[in-house]
């Protein structure tokens, strides 16, 4: 936050209650009987609309913050900033699992490398089952077959940003470093906070 003048509190929780406001009647509008042709459904969506950005925006010069979704269009804060016509992208995944079922991790393991000691106990055993896995299937694949592998679905984001082209190996040893949310062109996160659906910003 910057030492600008920032917005009241007062303000913001205005803010807030008029995206409440806009949303009950956006809900009118379109569960009316005539809302497929009713004007009314366009000027609560754009009231919405409206009163989502304006709450964005203070929330973000009051406390660095912003709102998990965006209105189409929105260049306030957190919106894309990037070029209209990327030379590159860049797609940046990350999956988490709980390791449900250590036994059944090692044993797929053990059944792709014969070195592995069987049974293997404790952390070190896991942490080699995890590397076995991980160096003979793809990412796509584990996810797929997760549960099969021992492990257990958590969260998951994937994000794909406009980036400048480099050159070979250039970003490797600080791969993760540069994701810049300005630059993101769209976003998926699977989680049970959004109720395992799909959300693209």
């Amino acid at each position: 936050m910057s030492d600008a003048a920032q917005p009241t509190i007062a303000e913001v929780r205005a803010a807030a209650e008029a995206v409440k406001a806009a949303i009950d009647r956006h809900l009118e509008a379109v569960s009316s009987p005539s809302a497929a042709d009713d004007p009314a459904v366009s000027a609560a969506y754009e009231q919405l609309a409206t009163a989502a950005i304006a709450y964005d925006q203070l929330l973000y010069e009051a406390y660095d913050e912003v709102t998990p979704f965006e209105v189409p269009g929105d260049e306030g804060p957190g919106g894309y900033h990037g070029p209209d016509q990327p030379e590159a992208i860049s797609v940046l995944i990350r999956r988490d699992y709980h390791v449900a079922d250590p036994q059944r991790l090692r044993a797929q393991a053990e059944r792709l490398d014969a070195s592995l000691t069987p049974g293997g106990a404790g952390a070190s055993g896991v942490n080699a089952a995890i590397g076995v896995l991980f160096g003979e299937y793809e990412p796509d694949e584990i996810a797929a077959r997760s549960e099969e592998f021992g492990l257990e679905e958590a969260d998951s984001t994937l994000w794909v940003a406009a980036a400048e082209p480099t050159e070979p190996g250039e970003w490797l040893p600080e791969p993760f470093d540069h994701a810049d949310p300005q630059l993101l062109i769209c976003r998926f996160d699977v989680s049970e906070v959004y109720d395992d659906e799909d959300l693209d910003d």
